[in-house]
């Protein structure tokens, strides 16, 4: 990678190698090797960051472990540690976001043979997700160890899964399947993140559901440069990044790069200042630490996970534009067209009386 401004080329080889040397033999990316706590979200995301920073073979192995691993209905639990389930429930977003993975890594590489072998997978995985799928387009945001759905929806998961059903559809239409019902149902959970907040838990206090339905690629336009506005004086602390919840001093590192992300997407100029703040918390080995608390000007926890430095190289990614995967995220964005032509079959708002889904309030 070239140098995006804040940090060198050698620097981010620096973070890539930081979330190589975490990865285990069989793959598998933990948060950390001294904790081995392990998800599926966040273990491809660190196996995203690995492929744009040209990291092709630790990439393939960590999506090799998703393969091996993914349980015969589909999903995966919702943590491991080491060899042990801790919980056997399974998130939906968690699940649903290898077929980002694999379609990134497929961007960068074009190695359609990858996308072959990977698709059963991935489309194990969105049966999985489509099946917790409640009857007005949001999804239940975890099944349990029963196979129950829980009984209410989330905003960050159904928004980030919103890209998750996107990139499938785009997967099956690659090796020849039919990608309708992909499309049909992230089309469904695009207008129910842009229009009906009423049908998510109220969790307003955190900055994911503020910016997820923007980087997820429900809200964009006009429409989500207000939504970002509305948001910004509450979660941003300037010179810092993004706390994690308005009502405390927490800025996270993982959370700021992910509103780079979505800063970049709909062209925000100042998604470069915000991912240069956020470097205060790099470490000279090219790992990230989790978070600091500004009035105490502490770190904590004194944490550093491989999916926080991953959120670092996917928004230096993005933002130099270096990879064939760097515009992954603004692509996202089709969902916003496809969620308003819902929005006008079912007779809600447009655009342009967007409900806001993080507060609930009509602007």
């Amino acid at each position: 990678m070239p140098e995006p401004g804040v940090l060198s080329a050698e620097q981010l080889r620096a973070t890539a190698g930081f979330i190589v040397a975490q990865q285990r033999p069989d793959g598998g990316i933990p948060w950390s090797t001294e904790d081995g706590q392990l998800d599926v979200w966040d273990h491809v995301e660190s196996a995203m960051a690995l492929s744009a920073s040209g990291r092709r073979a630790e990439a393939e192995r960590a999506y090799a472990y998703s393969a091996r691993t993914q349980r015969p209905g589909g999903s995966w639990p919702m943590l491991v540690r080491g060899d042990t389930i801790e919980d056997p429930a399974s998130d939906t977003n968690q699940c649903a976001y290898l077929a980002v993975g694999v379609w990134h890594h497929y961007l960068i590489t074009g190695d359609s043979g990858f996308l072959l072998e990977m698709w059963p997978t991935v489309r194990r995985a969105g049966e999985f997700v489509l099946a917790a799928q409640r009857p007005m387009g949001e999804l239940a945001w975890a099944v349990n160890a029963l196979g129950v759905p829980e009984d209410f929806a989330l905003l960050t998961g159904s928004a980030s899964a919103v890209q998750s059903l996107h990139c499938a559809g785009l997967i099956a239409g690659e090796v020849g399947a039919d990608p309708q019902c992909w499309q049909d149902a992230a089309a469904r959970l695009a207008h129910a993140v842009r229009h009906h907040p009423e049908r998510f838990a109220d969790r307003a206090r955190w900055s994911m559901d503020w910016y997820y339905p923007v980087l997820g690629g429900s809200v964009r336009g006009a429409a989500a440069r207000r939504h970002l506005a509305d948001g910004w004086d509450t979660f941003v602390w300037p010179g810092w990044g993004v706390r994690c919840v308005a009502d405390r001093p927490w800025v996270t590192t993982a959370e700021t790069c992910e509103l780079v992300l979505a800063l970049e997407a709909v062209g925000d100029p100042r998604a470069r200042q915000v991912f240069g703040d956020v470097q205060k918390l790099r470490d000279a080995d090219g790992g990230y630490q989790m978070g600091y608390v500004v009035d105490d000007q502490a770190v904590w926890p004194e944490e550093r996970p491989t999916w926080t430095a991953a959120a670092v190289l996917l928004a230096a990614d993005a933002l130099t534009r270096t990879s064939p995967g760097a515009g992954l995220f603004a692509a996202a964005g089709a969902m916003a067209a496809i969620a308003d032509r819902a929005a006008v079959d079912c007779g809600c708002p447009p655009a342009g009386d967007l409900v806001d889904a993080a507060s609930g309030s009509r602007r």
